[in-house]
């Protein structure tokens, strides 16, 4: 026996469900109105009339959506008139109590509220009058429907406004994590450009070789930097769009800054100390890209010419260090750039800090610490391989 699959039934929603209810309540009018004809079938101007009101309420309600305000007090102004001509009591007050929701739902809570109370005030009127179809227990009940609806269209309210706050606010987060991959990948590369450019330009005339390797550097380094800002752009290409499949750098490829800052005139040490386990992704990028932003201001503002990288494998964490000998407490990094608070939102991100300011023994130094006891351990990048301790790979 084939088994009932319950998820191929949907209720309907938006106008359709509107119809729906709409429709249902209108017949159901239909029936209580035709106690009113009796046995000649005579309809008398109260019967009509009702009847054209009750088809006029439930013709609105479609509407709520697009005039939530306008609709709901259409449909309580007339579903009252309705009930003052009718004899019968009609269920045509499920109308304006789902338009009252409507109006909580859309965060017109003033409105829902007088709304809630015109409709109390004109029952209980009828009951003051002593309406044989209304008595203090309905209006107590219907005090309570209407304060239930109205709450929970508050609420469902509140739930989407809380999504909508939720979803600014990963777009916005999203917004900064680019923001910092094209800054840290531009910026390095355009750097490192530039520096080579200006050795190039002056010793064309002088010495045309060393000219000449300036701008080999230059078409590397411009090589690498475009590769690298195609593999940052991916993450803005479509679903249906092929993404590039390169992996994210990590301290695999510290070498290649090494060799890019070498190419500046910068003679950089890599010293590490620690077991050197298997990184995160997450903290081996944020590692990777801290260090190539502390060489793209050293290049720019400090005037070193020796760096020393430290890095430090525990069990819970990574520490680095990066230390020039440049200009020291001269150099603070770019007075109107973002980089040293881009490192500092990059550690802050995995639960971490960042630290900058003058070495003790003169210099500029960047100290990071970044945490990956609680990191995701489903996706790693290798550990830093090609650059052995107290070594100097850029052969300077």
């Amino acid at each position: 026996m084939p088994r009932l699959d319950m998820t191929r039934f949907h209720l309907p929603s938006g106008p359709r469900a509107d119809l729906a209810l709409a429709g249902v309540v209108l017949v159901l009018c239909g029936v209580a109105e035709g106690q009113r004809l009796g046995a000649e079938w005579s309809a008398s101007a109260f019967v009509v009339g009702s009847w054209l009101l009750a088809v006029v309420v439930c013709a609105a309600l479609p509407l709520r959506h697009c005039h939530p305000v306008a609709v709901g007090w259409f449909t309580v102004l007339g579903t009252g008139a309705y009930h003052l001509l009718s004899t019968v009591d009609g269920p045509l007050a499920v109308i304006p109590i789902a338009a009252l929701y409507t109006l909580a739902a859309h965060g017109r809570l003033q409105a829902s509220v007088a709304m809630a109370a015109v409709m109390v005030i004109g029952v209980g009127a009828g009951a003051l009058i002593g309406t044989d179809d209304v008595t203090g227990t309905a209006v107590f009940m219907l005090t309570g429907w209407l304060v239930a609806v109205a709450a929970l269209g508050a609420m469902r309210h509140d739930r989407a406004a809380y999504a909508e706050e939720q979803a600014r606010l990963r777009a916005t987060q999203e917004r900064l994590r680019i923001a910092r991959e094209l800054h840290d990948v531009t910026g390095h590369t355009m750097s490192m450009i530039h520096v080579q450019a200006s050795a190039a330009l002056y010793r064309l005339h002088k010495d045309p070789g060393q000219a000449l390797d300036a701008l080999t550097a230059i078409k590397q380094s411009s090589k690498e930097g475009l590769r690298e800002l195609r593999a940052t752009l991916g993450v803005l290409r479509q679903a249906d769009e092929e993404v590039p499949t390169t992996p994210a750098p990590g301290l695999s490829r510290i070498n290649d800054l090494v060799s890019k800052a070498a190419r500046a005139g910068l003679d950089v040490r890599i010293k590490q100390s620690g077991a050197h386990s298997v990184l995160p992704a997450a903290v081996d990028l944020a590692a990777y890209r801290i260090v190539q932003e502390s060489l793209t201001n050293i290049v720019r503002h400090s005037g070193a010419l020796h760096v020393v990288v430290r890095l430090h494998h525990s069990a819970r964490e990574l520490t680095l260090s990066i230390h020039d000998d440049g200009r020291g407490a001269a150099f603070a990094g770019p007075v109107d750039g973002s980089g040293i608070a881009g490192m500092t939102e990059r550690a802050q991100a995995l639960g971490g800090t960042l630290s900058t300011g003058p070495g003790r023994a003169g210099g500029f130094v960047v100290e990071a610490r970044l945490p990956f006891a609680d990191q995701d351990q489903d996706h790693h990048h290798e550990p830093i391989g090609g650059a052995a301790d107290d070594q100097n790979p850029a052969g300077g």
